[in-house]
């Protein structure tokens, strides 16, 4: 038996941070019903066409789902819904700021009627009755929320601020709903009763910003802006070889400092000069030991500074382009791809995150839009609308 296996999850979702979420449950055998416009569906099917024709976002996180299409706003929606809402545990939405009370379907205007049901309410800066906020009803999405929550600041290079390269707010945002909800689930078997979740992508990312936060506390400066190497230990970061490529590595402590002097660069007087015998001088010294790395590396190539790299014990990785990942020999031997079938036939797709057994997890159709009306639909005693 799948872990969430007999939860039956109902979503009023669009883009990456709610279908995100619900992917996991529903990677733990959760049925997931995902409602969708009748004309379009979810916008992230139309983001891209780099899969086979379809959407890179989409595949990515709606796998193991059925695709329910129902407008929202028709008068016949709303027996539909009441009749979901009464077989379901979990209502996960992340529409637009206030659109879930209009349609009748915020936690408190549910609750009495479906006493079980947890409401989970994800949005750009939290929506809390008592505490609103002068940007509760902002729009939000995943750039502007990297923005306003200081993440722009401290990437990057001092010349230009750079985003993360995937959907980082919304990503945090979905395994904050996702967590929240597995919490939720474990509450309702001691009280009964479901709750509401309200996840803020604002408050989600400023979680993660906690350590360059703390650094910056009673106004000190932030952390510099160092591209690809770490802002607050060096050398931690790429540096060039000799054939062209380079090698990420990470010094962590003094000792490691000295192993790297003695064994990588074999210069041991250098462990003990002044300029570089702590990270902080080597911080702010970092021009200068660059220059002295480049030009031990520029002799060698990379596997050669690997291979002293491991010698020395010292933490490293290689500068991988997506097509490295998708050939990475470490996910390969660990059996981590799968294929899951789609509209357009099969792809490949990473198993769950932490299940290895096939009974832990469930891996179905990343479905076409409305795939399942008809069938969710007789289940609940309604008549499908004919499609001519």
């Amino acid at each position: 038996m799948k872990p969430l296996e007999g939860i039956t999850v109902v979503a009023l979702e669009h883009a990456i941070s709610a279908p995100f979420c619900t992917r996991q449950l529903a990677d733990l055998g959760a049925r997931v019903i995902k409602i969708e416009r009748p004309e379009g569906g979810d916008f992230a099917r139309y983001y891209d066409e780099r899969v086979k024709g379809m959407s890179s976002h989409f595949v990515w996180t709606n796998r193991s789902k059925e695709s329910l299409a129902l407008d929202l706003k028709s008068p016949e929606a709303q027996p539909v819904l009441k009749s979901l809402l009464s077989k379901a545990d979990i209502l996960i939405q992340n529409l637009a700021p206030g659109a879930a009370s209009r349609l009748g379907l915020s936690f408190q205007q549910l609750h009495s009627s479906f006493p079980q049901l947890i409401v989970c309410d994800i949005s750009g800066y939290g929506d809390d009755p008592e505490h609103p906020g002068p940007y509760r009803d902002k729009k939000a999405y995943d750039l502007l929320i990297q923005s306003e929550s200081g993440f722009l600041s401290i990437t990057g290079t001092e010349q230009e601020n750079v985003k993360a390269g995937c959907s980082i707010a919304d990503i945090s945002a979905g395994m904050y709903a996702y967590s929240n909800i597995l919490a939720a689930l474990l509450e309702r078997q001691k009280t009964g009763l479901g709750k509401r979740i309200d996840i803020s992508m604002l408050e989600c990312m400023t979680e993660w910003m906690g350590f360059p936060l703390y650094y910056a506390s009673d106004d000190q400066p932030e952390p510099q802006k160092s591209g690809a190497s770490h802002a607050t230990i060096f050398p931690y970061g790429p540096f060039a070889t000799g054939d062209n490529k380079q090698v990420l590595f990470a010094v962590q402590n003094d000792g490691e400092w000295t192993s790297f002097c003695e064994i990588v660069l074999v210069k041991p007087d250098l462990s003990q000069s002044e300029e570089f015998k702590t990270n902080s001088d080597r911080i702010k010294n970092r021009d200068l030991l660059t220059g002295t790395i480049l030009q031990v590396f520029s002799h060698y190539t990379q596997n050669e500074i690997i291979l002293r790299l491991e010698q020395a014990k010292i933490a490293n990785a290689n500068v991988n382009t997506l097509a490295d990942v998708w050939n990475h020999p470490q996910l390969k031997a660990r059996q981590r791809w799968a294929e899951v079938d789609t509209p357009v036939g099969k792809i490949p797709t990473l198993k769950p995150v932490g299940s290895s057994h096939s009974d832990d997890f469930q891996l179905t159709k990343v479905p076409a839009l409305g795939e399942h009306t008809e069938k969710i639909l007789q289940e609940l005693g309604f008549e499908a609308k004919s499609k001519n």
